[in-house]
């Protein structure tokens, strides 16, 4: 039986939420903590805090080694503590506009490995729907649970956060029944958009409020971010439209996708897939580098537990190593030594500024910090000391310039996954190569925005 449908912020809304009408977006400020599941949550959508200014911090020099300012959008205040809901959101609400879905018709199934799911299993029921995720059985404890508590349904597929092959096998079953309707964040251009207006803009903002501050001087000399979805790298697109800005990808060095056509598993979860993602723009991007998982857990565990380190052995001050613990799980520990990487191999200085993202917190990983006490003992001064040299050490190994002959290899590989296996054509493949495709992708939020507030 057919419900009404629910729609959320505009993307105009999203990008500036100081235009959301006053009542609403006091109702939504006070939801964030009283009634995280109270649907006018739709409205927190955004990376502004109450004040208005940009979430972000700014790592400590005495950390990364490097005197380029690296500044990190952090994605906790976002309804289920990460930004990955935002782009569940835009994909669903753009179905909605165009007729595609209807809630009490349709049960929304989410292919992802982690936190797109569990955006996509609070979003669904915040918007009238049945929410299934479809992920991998070997992803965090602390994943699943979120997934639960959300209202969300899960199929466990074999593997790990590497195994998207196995999501889609499981897809392209559920796909038979009508009702299921396929929210596929690799595919859909919902989330290149989300990112292309949103965090770009983010971006933007944060660099302009950074200069105020003397750091910087008020644009973006590179954006970092790891690919998964590749949706958050998109916020690049725009950025160099604007500023000329540097595109710098990651991915695992124990699955080397982009960079040599590698493979294996790894633990770095939400980035490294086996494929090359629909909606990723890799003939804009200007440099791909690879981590190393273990460092990224190791990282991510000296920035929750190694506070006393970083004040008395690196000078770092107090409130700016309190404000780090917490606020990082391992795919924004794996930006941050890109970010050092990319500051080192393209030579950049004091007056420029990097910014990358901190999709999560640690709150999604306490599980992975305990396995890694197992494997090297609980961290002490000595041990965080060490990995202190993690992020100093971060060099110029494992990195590829995206050449016109490197991009058009990246570009190529998407044919295997998204031609033979899932049924796209060669001729929309080829249309990716030109730029004009993605400008004309963003050139569509404002059709979109008209079609919500019309419908709301």
């Amino acid at each position: 039986m057919s419900r009404p449908y629910v729609f959320g912020p505009t993307y105009a809304e999203m990008r500036s939420p100081e235009t959301i009408p006053e009542n609403l977006r006091e109702a939504a400020r006070v939801a964030r903590s009283e009634d995280p599941l109270d649907p006018v949550n739709l409205f927190n959508l955004h990376w502004k805090d109450d004040l208005g200014n940009v979430m972000a911090l700014v790592m400590p020099p005495q950390l990364t080694g490097v005197s380029t300012p690296i500044a990190v959008l952090t994605g906790q205040k976002f309804p289920t503590g990460a930004h990955k809901v935002g782009p569940a959101y835009s994909i669903v609400v753009e179905k909605q506009v165009h007729g595609e879905i209807r809630p009490g018709e349709h049960r929304l199934v989410f292919p992802s490995t982690g936190n797109f799911g569990i955006g996509g299993s609070w979003v669904g029921p915040r918007m009238g729907y049945e929410s299934t995720v479809v992920l991998p059985e070997d992803m965090s404890r602390e994943r699943f649970e979120k997934i639960k508590g959300y209202g969300g349904k899960i199929i466990k597929t074999r593997g790990s956060e590497s195994n998207v092959k196995e999501i889609y096998d499981e897809v392209k079953r559920l796909r038979e029944d009508p009702v299921n309707a396929i929210i596929n964040q690799f595919a859909e251009f919902g989330n290149y958009r989300f990112h292309a207006s949103i965090t770009a803009a983010a971006c933007e903002e944060l660099a302009a409020q950074l200069e105020r501050q003397s750091i910087g001087s008020g644009k973006v000399s590179a954006f970092v971010s790891a690919m998964g979805s590749s949706g958050t790298i998109g916020a690049g697109d725009t950025l160099k439209e604007r500023f000329g800005t540097l595109i710098v990808g990651l991915e695992p060095i124990q699955c080397p996708t982009l960079y040599n056509v590698g493979f294996g598993a790894h633990r770095i979860e939400g980035i490294g897939d086996k494929h090359v993602t629909w909606v990723h723009n890799v003939m804009n991007m200007d440099a791909l580098m690879c981590i190393d998982d273990l460092d990224t857990v190791r990282g991510m565990v000296l920035l929750q537990e190694g506070t006393e380190t970083l004040v008395r052995d690196l000078g770092v001050s107090e409130e700016v190593a309190v404000r780090l613990v917490g606020t990082f799980g391992m795919s924004g520990v794996c930006n941050v030594l890109g970010a050092i990487k990319s500051v080192k191999h393209f030579g950049l200085g004091p007056d420029d500024l990097v910014v990358t993202v901190a999709t999560d917190g640690y709150d999604r990983y306490p599980s992975v910090a305990d396995w890694l006490a197992t494997q090297e003992g609980p961290q002490t001064r000595e041990r965080a000391l060490r990995r202190v040299e993690l992020f100093h050490r971060a060099g110029v190994d494992w990195i590829q310039d995206g050449t016109r002959q490197t991009r058009a290899r990246w570009h190529n590989q998407k044919y295997f996954t998204w031609v033979e296996q899932q049924g796209k054509s060669v001729e929309a493949l080829e249309e990716q190569r030109d730029q004009s495709f993605w400008k004309e992708q963003r050139g569509r939020v404002d059709g979109i925005d008209k079609g919500i507030l019309a419908a709301r």
